[in-house]
Formats: C-alpha cells, structure tokens, sequence
C-alpha cells in the first residue's frame, strides 16, 4: 500500500525532468546552431530563433518547473502572476523591435545576448504564471486570459510586419534570393504562425 501514492509522484518527476531536458536540448539547439550567425542576414531566422525561445523552449522549461521548489509562481505568486507577466513579455517583445534596438540585436555580441536572455526570461514568466503556482479556478482564468492576451500582441506585431508594404529595418539587406521586404514578410508570418498560434491553442485547454 504505500509504494501506491509515491509512484504517480515519481513519475510526474520524471516527466517534468523530461520536459525541462527538453526545453534545455531547444536552447541549445537555438543559439548553438547555424541560427544565430544567419539571423545577422536575415529577419526571417531572426524571428524563428526569437519564436523558438518563446513558443518552444519556454514553455517546456515553464511546465517542467511547475509545482515544485523551482516554480517562480509558486515561489513568487503576486510578483509572478498572468496578466502582468502577459503585460511584461509585451513590452519586452515590441521594445525589441523596434528599429533602434532590433538592429542592436542583430549588430553585436551583447546586443543579441541581452535580447535573447530577456526573451527567455518573459517567456519562461508567462508561461510559468499560467501553468504554474498554486492551482486554484481564478489563477486558471488569468492563465487564460493572460495566454490570449499575449497571443494577441504576437498576432498584431506578426501582422505589421508581415503586411507592411515597406521595410520597417533599414539595415536588412535581405536573406539571399529574398529582397528586405520579402524576408521581413516571411518573419512576420512566423511570428503569426508559431507566435500567435502556440499561445492562443495552449490557453485554451487550460480552462
């Protein structure tokens, strides 16, 4: 009788070892592949790395942190709450692109590094606040509310950019066969794909 009630605790442990490996492994693969140096050229794989860390990489490491002593929602439950998280990544998303510090990013070391790791950062928070702390109806809502509100702004900023009749970065010269216009289009549609579409189908089970 009493190996029965710790076995679905070891192996809910060991999937969230497995998930947080995961979101790790995407990471890794992220800013140690071939990415990093083609995004100096192209908006395109900019936006795929950008995406990748949001809508991939967080939510693995968010989900293999919830509920336990790593949980910041847990730890930090007012600090790290939805809709203020949802409010947080919003700024920090739009503020990095804009032209000024989007080509900060793109031009130097410390540029790049500063925006991905805030990325990571705001990303891991939104999904942390929704999928983590104590469970209760009201926190489940804001997770909601919070996931639909980000999934929004992506959708919004996605849409600028992919619709846009000119280029909004002065400094692209293009990706390869692709005109400035064209690989700012295509990530656009990333953001509108991966972006806007991960948040919006992922908060709506959580109700």
């Amino acid at each position: 009788m009493p190996a029965g009630p710790r076995a679905p605790s070891s192996s809910l442990t060991a999937m969230r070892r497995i998930v947080s490996i995961a979101g790790f492994f995407v990471l890794a693969a992220l800013w140690l592949g071939p990415l990093p140096a083609r995004a100096e050229g192209s908006f395109a794989a900019h936006m795929a790395m950008h995406m990748g860390v949001v809508a991939v990489a967080a939510p693995l490491i968010a989900l293999g942190a919830a509920g336990t002593r790593l949980d910041p929602a847990r730890r930090w439950p007012h600090a790290v709450a939805p809709i203020p998280a949802s409010v947080l990544e919003l700024i920090v998303v739009w503020a990095w692109h804009a032209p000024l510090l989007h080509h900060l990013a793109r031009s130097s070391t410390a540029g790049i590094v500063l925006e991905q790791g805030s990325f990571l950062l705001a990303g891991v928070l939104v999904w942390a606040a929704a999928f983590g702390g104590a469970p209760s109806p009201g926190r489940r809502a804001a997770g909601v509310v919070g996931l639909l509100l980000t999934s929004m702004h992506m959708t919004l900023l996605g849409a600028l950019l992919a619709l846009s009749p000119r280029p909004l970065y002065d400094h692209l010269a293009g990706a390869g066969s692709l005109s400035a216009l064209e690989d700012q289009h295509l990530g656009g549609a990333i953001m509108l794909l991966v972006g806007g579409v991960a948040y919006k189908a992922t908060g709506i089970p959580v109700s």
